[in-house]
């Protein structure tokens, strides 16, 4: 395989600037756990009921497979693109450029909604709840906290993880203390909303019928998406062949405890029917539920909601700013955004422009209207599935010689990777088919006669596209890569 020579005498990223548990961590800070699951229980408990927590794990399924690939693809080739390096190995230029393109755009998309909803919930706990109603007051914190984030990004990937190893402990505490006291209440019917007894029959997916699984699953894979911000970090850390991967592996396996826990001790002091009416409140059900389970005390939940947001304002950059670094490297992307800070060894101007990006979509979105906005996050199912079903297809595509060599690598290298591929692929048209209908949207409002998201998520990638011929007809260095195999 061709590839673009670099500079030998160019400052790197850090090496052995972190380890796995600081990998972990990050891995699980970028998937904002409190928001995340703050933000789909409700709508997914309207969809099943009492079966969220089988939706819950049925959607952990294609994100372990998916993880499984990222870890066999970084052992071969640890490079901090990601998705963009692997699939430009296996599949080709253009298709590693779009996949690229698509991890850098999820970031930059929801990261001043991340922002917003960690000033919001800050607000809310500090008692400021006017400040907290105010668009111009949060929405000027918010862009203050998204410039505070790129600076200790760029300041050192050490004073990132230092910084995270706080926020998770302060968000994983809370959300137990919540889910522990809404536990206890259920099981002894002190909750004032009746609340229900936990069966095991509730982690069965299927037990809602057919088109609310699928409903489900497309907002549980929202709940999970980020791990993968450990694996971008794999230039900078220690044993970085093994140790990116595994932390890959075990952020979702700590999720989908987390989130069997607090999904289940929620439906034992709520119920079903007070959840479900009100699904619509989004990340603010948490808030409203926090004063009934904790009293006076409700000031944890807001607590873990806004330090879960905060966090993933950070973590949200790495992905975006170190693909921009890889695909500047090989020639995908001009050559500035390969800048590497050499006091500080990190990818100064690629997570500068992703913040820059990300300030603008927010403030220029939520401006016309914050419907909108919201409709722009939604938008991220169908560039989140795109590249998570491109990973696993270049794994097996990679590996494809070693497939028959032995029944664990035709599982893991090949059966899981493309199983996991299929199930995202496949959410990915019911996305599509789902987000045509305006009635799904945020605004209600038709965009070309389709749905906000989806002229949206389709129009990215179209611009997208409009870059990478831009960009090929100044500088076709990069597509004079080819597509290899493994060769072990």
């Amino acid at each position: 395989m061709t590839t673009t020579a670099t500079d030998p005498q160019a400052p790197t990223l850090r090496p052995d600037a972190v380890g796995f548990l600081d990998t972990l961590v990050i891995g699980l800070a970028a998937t904002s756990p409190a928001y995340s699951l703050a933000a789909v229980l409700g709508p997914i408990v309207a969809l099943v009921g009492v079966h969220a927590p089988g939706v819950l794990l049925a959607s952990f399924l294609p994100m372990l497979l998916i993880a499984g690939a990222f870890a066999a693809l970084n052992r071969v080739d640890p490079d901090c693109g990601t998705t963009f390096s692997w699939v430009t190995r296996a599949l080709g230029p253009w298709t590693g450029w779009m996949g690229g393109w698509a991890i850098a755009m999820t970031g930059v998309l929801v990261l001043g909604s991340l922002a917003e909803v960690g000033v919001r919930f800050t607000l809310l706990a500090a008692g400021l709840d006017g400040w907290a109603g105010s668009t111009p007051v949060v929405m000027g914190l918010s862009v203050l906290l998204v410039v505070v984030m790129a600076a200790i990004c760029v300041r050192g990937t050490e004073l990132s993880a230092r910084l995270q190893n706080g926020l998770i402990v302060a968000q994983t505490v809370a959300l137990a203390v919540f889910a522990v006291v809404a536990l206890v209440r259920g099981l002894r019917g002190t909750s004032p909303l009746g609340g229900l007894t936990p069966e095991w029959s509730w982690l069965d997916p299927f037990g809602s019928g057919g088109a609310a699984l699928t409903s489900g699953l497309l907002l549980g894979v929202f709940a999970y998406w980020g791990w993968e911000s450990a694996v971008n970090l794999t230039e900078e850390t220690r044993d970085p062949l093994r140790a990116p991967g595994r932390a890959g592996i075990w952020s979702t396996v700590a999720l989908l405890v987390t989130y069997l826990g607090v999904a289940t001790a929620v439906l034992a002091f709520a119920g079903t029917g007070w959840l479900a009416g009100n699904a619509d409140e989004e990340e603010a059900v948490f808030a409203l539920l926090s004063t009934r389970v904790l009293g006076g005390w409700d000031w944890v939940v807001l607590v873990a909601v806004a330090t879960s947001a905060i966090a993933s304002t950070q973590t949200t950059i790495i992905p975006a700013s170190r693909t921009g670094l890889s695909m500047a490297r090989r020639a995908a992307l001009p050559r500035r955004f390969a800048s590497i800070s050499p006091s500080h060894r990190t990818p100064d101007v690629s997570t500068w422009w992703v913040a820059g990006i990300g300030v603008v979509w927010y403030v220029g979105v939520g401006l016309i209207s914050e419907n909108a906005l919201y409709d722009s996050i939604t938008g991220l199912s169908l560039l989140i599935a795109l590249y998570y079903a491109l990973t696993g297809l270049a794994c097996a595509v990679y590996f494809r010689r070693q497939l028959f060599s032995s029944v664990r690598n035709l599982l893991l290298l090949g059966v899981g990777p493309l199983a996991g591929a299929a199930m995202l692929a496949w959410l990915l048209v019911l996305s599509v088919r789902d987000l045509a209908d305006a009635e799904n949207s945020y605004t209600g409002q038709a965009w070309l006669g389709v749905g906000p998201p989806l002229v949206i998520g389709i129009g990215v990638m179209a611009a997208g596209a409009v870059l990478v011929l831009w960009w090929r007809r100044r500088d076709a260095r990069f597509w004079q890569e080819r597509p290899s195999t493994y060769a072990g």
